[in-house]
């Protein structure tokens, strides 16, 4: 992992909804210089999926997503009755919203006078000198910051069909991520130039496309040129099943770099998904503290004993609604791994002829049949949460050495089993 990059910070928010900073490290003004304080911790957003307008279906959705973790919620706003839908749907909810604009900068003007909390702009649909500088007086006026979206699919030119052209040929030339990084950055760097000529710097970046590798080229190359915090994501990624390969491979690339102050994980699906993920993460990074357990299971294999699949997916929904202690959790279908991994879990089972065997920070508490497993193991990390807020136990902190037992079922023990398996190969 490499140190977060230094960038200047915005803030997002207001005293009802907390200000969510983006970034860090760089002062503010033209002449910008280092601070030496930390860059904030990476920030989670996602969008609404259904019509702004409707605004009791929009606030629910809004509770829903930040319930589920969202530190900012997008939502757009092409029509007149989206924004007059912004005043209402900001008293009800209690996250920063951003209002994401397209081809009418007069939007964007309503979005700020009904007090949302940042814009979204893309330079490939408002182009207009005029017409940026009176958005960029608007978000001075109140105080908020301006996201100008480079994505691969708006940039190009759509309405003088010959600047069209003469892009898309540069797009499908022999260097694909040479050409469309030029765009890309030629675009950023002329949009930019109105900003800076008006003195305003609270802006982010993002540089969105389909092609992982593409995207992480374009930040990687903003990163070197601008100062300005960064928004992760890969457009268009796909269902969730697909997305996710998609996007953690340029996200968790970039943000392995130190690149990166902000993420959306997008799929084709229920942004509560995206939401999940993208925590998930951060998580896995040690970008983001984690909330609530942190669960660990067995793969596919031919030594499982128990229904480990249908146990991991009911413990899974359990520890989400039960446990708030970012505990390690353990659930393993046999004993080949299962004392390893039950040594290095607060709380742990490993399964063996039907039945599961529990330990709490490698202490063995139980033996339980296949059935009481999982109301066993639930009740064991409850007992183990309270514990820990009581302050009697501290989260990763082992007893013992875990003696897995020799034979366990028909099977024999996991290392008889191996061992088996190794002289029968080296004998034929």
């Amino acid at each position: 992992m490499n140190p977060r990059r230094a960038t200047r910070q915005v803030k997002v928010g207001d005293e009802r909804t907390g200000i969510v900073l983006i970034g860090g490290g760089i002062g503010h003004g033209r002449q910008a210089r280092a601070t030496g304080q930390p860059p904030a911790p990476v920030a989670v957003q996602t969008m609404t999926s259904g019509y702004t307008h409707e605004i009791d279906k929009c606030v629910a959705e809004i509770h829903k997503l930040t319930a589920a973790g969202a530190d900012i919620v997008r939502v757009a706003v092409p029509e007149r009755k989206d924004t007059q839908a912004l005043p209402e749907i900001l008293r009800q909810t209690t996250v920063p919203i951003v209002a994401d604009v397209h081809f009418h900068f007069r939007r964007a003007l309503e979005a700020v006078e009904a007090g949302v909390h940042k814009i979204r702009l893309n330079p490939g649909n408002i182009s207009d000198r005029a017409q940026v500088q009176d958005v960029i007086r608007a978000c001075r006026d109140v105080k908020i910051p301006i996201r100008v979206g480079v994505n691969e699919g708006s940039i190009v030119e759509r309405k003088d069909k010959q600047k069209r052209a003469k892009e898309l040929a540069g797009v499908f030339g022999d260097h694909k991520h040479g050409a469309m990084l030029a765009i890309m950055i030629a675009k950023l760097e002329e949009y930019l130039d109105i900003f800076y000529d008006n003195d305003f710097f609270d802006v982010v970046i993002s540089a969105k496309s389909i092609d992982p590798t593409l995207v992480i080229d374009a930040y990687t190359e903003i990163a070197r040129r601008f100062d300005h915090p960064l928004h992760l994501g890969v457009t268009h990624a796909g269902p969730r099943e697909t997305g996710c390969i998609r996007s953690v491979v340029a996200l968790g690339t970039l943000l392995a770099s130190g690149i990166g102050d902000t993420i959306r994980i997008s799929y084709a699906s229920d942004p509560v998904y995206e939401v999940e993920d993208g925590l998930e993460l951060l998580w896995s990074l040690g970008l983001r503290e984690r909330k609530g357990a942190e669960l660990i299971a067995c793969p596919t294999c031919g030594r499982i004993q128990v229904d480990l699949f249908t146990l991991t997916q009911q413990v899974r929904a359990k520890l989400a609604e039960q446990i708030a202690v970012p505990m390690k959790v353990a659930v393993m279908g046999c004993v080949v791994n299962g004392p390893g991994e039950a040594e290095g879990a607060d709380v742990a089972v490993f399964a063996g002829d039907r039945k599961g065997i529990i330990y709490v920070q490698g202490e063995r508490v139980a033996t339980v049949s296949e059935a009481e497993i999982l109301d066993r193991l639930l009740a064991e990390c409850a007992a183990f949460q309270d514990r820990v807020r009581s302050g009697q136990a501290r989260l990763g902190q082992k007893k013992v050495h875990i003696a897995p037992p020799d034979p366990i079922g028909h099977l024999g023990s996991g290392w008889e089993k191996m061992a088996a398996t190794r002289l029968t190969i080296e004998g034929t």
